[in-house]
This record gives C-alpha cells, structure tokens and sequence, in this order.
C-alpha cells in the first residue's frame, strides 16, 4: 500500500481527491498498486466542495502530514513560494517523495528543491506544473529523451490566451475581456501573474531545464505582457496573415538558448495559431523526431488533476520496484549552456508607428531602419488626415534586438512621430 497525503484542498487539490477516491479500483486493476488517501490538510475543513470525506481523513495542520511517517508521498498544492518551499523541503528531510503543481515554487527554488531530494534521495513530480493535463513533462523528459530538443514554443496560459482569443475574434479592447474573463472565472481578481506574463515564464523556466539540462529560473526568462495591446495591432496582424498569441519560446543556438516570453505573431497557417480561448498548446522540435505538437487543457481541477495522480502512480510505482530514490529529477548534461542575452536575439518584427500624415515621413523612418540594418518586408498604410497622425505599420526582415532598440529610441524622438512606437516580434516566416 502507498499513503498519500495532500496539503491544499484548493481547486487542484478537490479534483486531485475526486480522481483517487473516486478511480482507486481502475487504478489498482491498471497498476496493481493500492494507493491510499491518508490525511488532507488544509486551513478550511469545514466547507463543501462536493466530496464525501470523512473528519479523521482532514486536519488544518500541514505538519501532521509532513510528520506522519506512514505517508509515502506529499502533495503540496497550497501554491506560492513562501510557506510550499518550507513544507516541501521538510517533507524531503523526511524522505518523503514530494509531488507538486506548484510553477512558482520550481521556477524560483528549484535549484534548492532539487539538490535537496538528491541529497536525501526521494522523487519530485512536477506533471501539473506545465500545461495542466497535456503530459509535457513526461514528453521532453523521457519521450523525446533520444532527441536534442532545438525548439520549443508553447501557449500556456489559458488566461492570456482566452483574452487574445476574444479581442480578435470581437474587435474587443483588452480591459473589457479582462473583465469578462473574471466574471467567468478564467483569471483571478488579481491577474497579474497571467496577463504580465510571470505565469508563462515560471513554466518555460521549467521546460527548458528539463530540455537543455541545466536548472534555469523565472529570472531567465526574458518577459513581457499582453495588457498593452490592441484591437488595432491584431487587426493589422490579421492583414498580415498572422494571429497573436502570448508565447513562451526556447530555442537553442549553439552553446546558448534563448529564453522569452512575449506577445507574438504567428503565420495562420502554423498548428499552434489555432489553439484559441483558455486551451494551452506546447510544440516542440527535436532533431530526430521533427516537429511535435501537445495540446489540451491547462488548468482547472480534473485536468490538473490527473497530472498530480499520474505523477502520484509513477512514484508509487518505483518505490515498489526499488528505483525511486536513484532516478534522476532533472536530466544533467555535461554540455555547458548559457541563456543568450535578449539584446543579441535575431527575429522579425512588427512596429506600428504613429506618425503626422505629412510628406517624407516614409523616408525619414526607412533611413534610420536602414542605418541600423534593419530591412523593410512590407508596408500598412491606411487613411489620409494630412497633418494629423496615423498609423503606418511595418514588417520587417530578421534583425537584431540590439539595432531594433537603438532605430526606434531615433525614431520615437522624430517630430513626425506622436507617440511611442508599438513592437511586436514575429516568429514562423
């Protein structure tokens, strides 16, 4: 028999309970192992959340599953990255295996959490940290394993994603779905994390350890938000032949990778673009399998859920079989890798300029792209308001984010100009 214990009976930690009481006879018959429900904790017992749980099975202290030594595994899913790190790295020293959901907690202490469960040699499964119920842990760690992962792109955050979904689909301006999206309980009261990006970033930190072998941080990954865009620059991107979308990007170059998180255009034609509302999709290309696609859902109880139980059934199973305590958390390469600096970046871009309707302004903006061997693709100019200011938008080819940066603080100080350049990059042409 494997005792689990839980602490955090949240949205996750509900639907982590529903699955184990509800399926521990499928899981049985499938693995032959008795996983057993031991203790939950939690802070609130009192209220319902539509479970029949007995009193004896629920305690308000997270210590009386940390010590209990009975309990083989603990599920943290209280989040965060203060009180988890402290149950978790207690739960180590007591040689349980640990299982989280928690990005947060990985992506800012997973270099601690993970020499700590070497040092007292137990198990930590992640699953549910990436991309809720698509297995993406389990792809890049021992799916793709034969393969060098040269790429991945991945939309995970299913808020940021609903929101961009709803401004392209209804013309839509970005504070009027952030309040839909609340009302209907895709983002919190406080969306920061998702809208800001942080979201995205804590689980591409994640990903691209596994990936490149070498523990990286949410302090890694470069970052930007969506609450600066427009209805007007995803309309001119559907001109284009593009949609926008949140996307967190890894890609190796060489001896360096880049890591990003940021709004992005991508071709309509790519599978990726058509992952739409709070769906996560994760593509990733290996050298030897070629491009993959997982796609699914990324958050909510059941979906997350299941990664917690499927993490819960892999550790349990290894401890029957004697091999938990020697398999690896996170793959170690001996190739040495670091991140790339945003500034040496290659990548297309979109601006959208806002410029007085005056002869030479064309001219004026192509010359300081020119001077900063930046090259025009293609050109957006729509209505005349002589003298008054319209948007001009344009395409460019591959150029580097150090020259990008150094043109537009020229351009953006130009009389012509009457506010700050809009900047998108483009990935997929």
């Amino acid at each position: 028999m494997i005792n689990i214990g839980i602490v955090g009976l949240g949205t996750v930690g509900t639907g982590t309970t529903r699955i184990l009481l509800k399926n521990r006879k499928l899981l049985r018959e499938r693995t032959g192992l008795d996983i057993r429900l031991r203790k939950i904790a939690d802070l609130d017992v009192e209220s319902d959340r539509g479970i029949r749980l007995t009193r004896d099975l629920l305690t308000e202290k997270a210590e009386d599953v940390i010590d209990d030594p009975d309990i083989d595994i603990l599920v943290e899913l209280i989040g965060g990255t203060g009180v988890a790190r402290k149950i978790v790295l207690n739960a180590i020293k007591r040689r349980k295996h640990v299982v989280t959901a928690n990005k947060a907690l990985l992506a800012t202490h997973g270099i601690e959490i993970f020499n700590a469960a070497t040092r007292y040699g137990v198990r930590i499964g992640y699953e549910a940290s990436v991309a809720g119920g698509i297995p993406i842990i389990k792809v890049v760690r021992e799916g793709l394993v034969a393969n060098r992962i040269l790429s991945i792109y991945g939309i995970i955050n299913g808020t940021s994603n609903y929101i961009l979904t709803k401004m392209s689909e209804e013309n839509a301006e970005f504070g009027d779905v952030l309040q839909e999206a609340q009302r209907l309980g895709y983002a919190e009261a406080d969306p920061t994390f998702d809208i800001e990006g942080v979201d995205s970033a804590h689980k591409l930190a994640i990903l691209a350890s596994l990936a490149y072998g070498r523990q990286f941080t949410v302090k890694d990954v470069y970052t930007e938000g969506i609450s600066s865009l427009s209805p007007m620059d995803i309309g001119f991107a559907r001109e284009l032949g593009c949609k926008v979308k949140l996307l967190a990007i890894a890609k190796e170059q060489g001896s360096r990778v880049q890591l990003r998180v940021h709004p992005t255009m991508i071709p309509e034609d790519f599978l990726i673009s058509k992952v739409d509302g709070v769906f996560n999709a994760v593509y990733v290309k290996g050298d030897a399998v070629g491009e993959t696609l997982y796609y699914g859902r990324g958050a909510g109880d059941m979906p997350t859920g299941s990664a917690v139980v499927s993490d819960i059934v892999d550790i349990a199973t290894s401890c029957e079989d004697g091999t938990a305590s020697v398999r690896p958390v996170v793959p170690v390469l001996k190739r040495a890798i670091s991140v790339m600096r945003m500034e040496d970046v290659l990548s297309m871009y979109y601006f959208r300029f806002s410029v007085l309707d005056k002869p030479g302004v064309l001219s004026k903006i192509s010359g300081i792209l020119g001077k900063y061997n930046i090259s025009i693709a293609s050109v957006i100019q729509k209505g005349r308001r002589h003298g008054k200011a319209v948007p001009l938008v344009m395409l460019t080819h591959h150029a580097r984010e150090r020259d990008v940066t150094r043109a537009l603080k020229s351009i953006n100080i130009l009389p012509v100009i009457s506010r700050k350049t809009i900047v998108m990059r483009l990935e997929g042409k």
